[in-house]
C-alpha cells in the first residue's frame, strides 16, 4: 500500500507529514502484517525538507514547482505558461510510476501539480489545512479531495460539513523534554523565568532586531533562549556581546536552529514562549501547556498569522502583539503584568492545555489506514 505525500516544502508542511507518519508506522508496524506500508514524498526541491523526510525513511522526488501570486509579477508568466505545466506532466508520469492507493496534500505551490495530476488518473486526495484561511492550493484542491482535515473549527473557505476538524498534527516526541537536561544543553542558570523567543524555522529579523532593543531589560529580570535563524545566530550573538551590560551575557542563550531534541527540553524549559503564529507553532505551544505572546507574521497570505493569532487567543491561553504595534514599553509592560501575576499565567497554561489536540496525528493516520484496507480488501 503506497502513499503519496506533498506540500510546500516549509516546515508548516513537513513537520505535521513527519508526525503522521511516525502515526502510521506505530498503528501499522512494518513487517508486522501482510502487506507493507510505502512512503513517498514529492514537491519542490528543499534542502531542509529533504533531509527532516530522508530521516523518516520516505523516498524522495523532486517536481518544477510553480506559484500563483495573487499580485501583478512578471514571474507569474514564467511559472503560468511554463513551470507549472511541466510540473503537471512530471507529476502525471511520477504517478504513474509509483501507483499510490492515496495522495496526502498538505499544501503549499509545490502541491497542486501533484493533486490536480491525481484527479487526473483518480487517484484519491486526502487534504489537511493548518491555517484558518486556506492557501490557494488546499482551496483548490478541496474541491475534489475525498477528505479535507482542518486544525481550526472555522476554517474560512471549505463547506464546514464537510470537513472533519483534528488539529494540526505534532510530534508526539517534542512532549517528552526535561528541564535539567535543557539546562545542560543551553547553559541555563534557572535563577530567573525563562523565556524561549522563537522567529521560525527561518528565523525572524524583526523579532531578532526587537529582542536586541530590550535585551538588557529583559536580562535583568529574565533568562532568554532566542532562536534566531541558522544564518543570523552569528551576527546576533556579537551584537548581544556589544550591547550586553556586565554580568547579563550568562542570561542570554541565542541558537541558530533547535533540532527536534533540543526543540523538546527547551519547550519543557520556558516560562514564556515568544513566536509568531503559524499553526504548526501555535498547536506545539498549545500541547505543551505554555503561556505564550504571539506576533503575527504581517502581510501573511491571506492574513492567516494573525486570524490564527486570535483565534488561539480566544480560548484565554496567549497573548498577541501586532508587529505594526509593537514598542518595548507595551511589551515590557505586558511581560511584567503577567509575572506580577502566576494565576494568570497559570489560567493561560490551563486554557493553551485546554485547545491542543496531541492526538491529530494520530486521527489522521487512523482515517488513512481505514481508506487503504477497505481499498485494498475490494481490490
Amino acid at each position: 500500500m503506497r502513499i503519496l505525500f506533498t506540500g510546500g516544502g516549509t516546515g508548516g508542511h513537513i513537520f505535521p507529514l513527519v508526525a503522521i507518519i511516525r502515526e502510521l508506522r506505530r498503528i501499522y508496524p512494518k513487517g508486522s502484517q501482510g502487506t507493507p506500508l510505502e512512503f513517498y514524498y514529492a514537491g519542490p526541491k528543499d534542502d531542509f525538507g529533504s533531509i527532516m523526510l530522508a530521516e523518516e525513511d520516505f523516498v524522495l522526488e523532486t517536481i518544477v514547482s510553480g506559484k500563483i501570486r495573487r499580485y501583478f509579477s512578471f514571474e507569474n508568466i514564467v511559472d503560468i505558461l511554463f513551470k507549472i505545466p511541466f510540473g503537471f506532466l512530471q507529476s502525471i508520469f511520477l504517478l504513474l510510476k509509483i501507483k499510490p492507493g492515496l495522495v496526502f496534500s498538505k499544501g503549499g505551490s509545490g502541491s497542486i501539480a501533484i493533486t490536480y495530476a491525481a484527479r487526473i488518473l483518480k487517484i484519491p486526495v486526502f487534504i489537511h489545512e493548518s491555517d484558518i484561511a486556506p492557501g490557494l492550493s488546499n482551496q483548490m484542491t478541496s474541491k475534489w479531495a475525498k477528505k479535507t482535515f482542518v486544525s481550526f473549527p472555522k476554517t474560512e473557505y471549505f463547506d464546514q460539513e464537510k470537513v472533519t476538524v483534528t488539529g494540526n498534527p505534532i510530534r508526539k516526541e517534542i512532549l517528552d523534554g526535561d528541564k535539567k537536561i535543557a539546562s545542560e544543553i543551553f547553559g541555563l542558570s534557572l535563577t530567573k523565568p525563562i523565556f524561549l523567543i522563537i522567529g521560525g524555522s527561518q528565523g525572524a529579523e524583526t523579532i531578532n532586531d526587537f529582542t536586541l532593543r530590550i535585551l538588557n531589560d529583559l536580562l535583568k529580570t529574565y533568562e532568554i533562549i532566542h532562536v534566531t535563524g541558522r544564518e543570523n545566530v552569528r551576527q546576533i550573538g556579537a551584537e548581544a556581546q556589544v550591547i550586553q551590560e556586565s554580568g547579563l551575557d550568562r542570561y542570554y542563550h541565542p541558537i541558530g536552529f533547535l533540532d527536534e531534541d533540543k526543540l523538546k527540553h527547551a519547550y519543557k524549559a520556558a516560562d514564556l514562549i515568544i513566536s509568531r503564529a503559524g499553526s504548526g507553532s501555535i498547536f506545539e505551544i498549545a500541547a505543551t501547556g505554555r503561556p505564550s505572546i504571539l506576533i503575527p507574521l504581517p502581510f501573511a497570505a491571506g492574513d492567516h498569522q494573525s486570524k490564527n493569532a486570535f483565534a488561539y487567543s480566544q480560548t484565554g491561553a496567549a497573548l498577541v502583539m501586532e508587529q505594526e504595534n509593537l514598542t518595548p514599553n507595551m511589551f515590557l509592560d505586558n511581560v511584567q503584568l503577567l509575572f506580577l501575576h502566576p494565576e494568570k499565567l497559570e489560567e493561560m497554561s490551563q486554557a493553551a492545555i485546554g485547545f491542543a489536540k496531541p492526538l491529530a496525528a494520530r486521527a489522521i493516520a487512523r482515517e488513512i489506514l481505514e481508506f487503504l484496507m477497505i481499498d485494498y480488501l475490494e481490490s
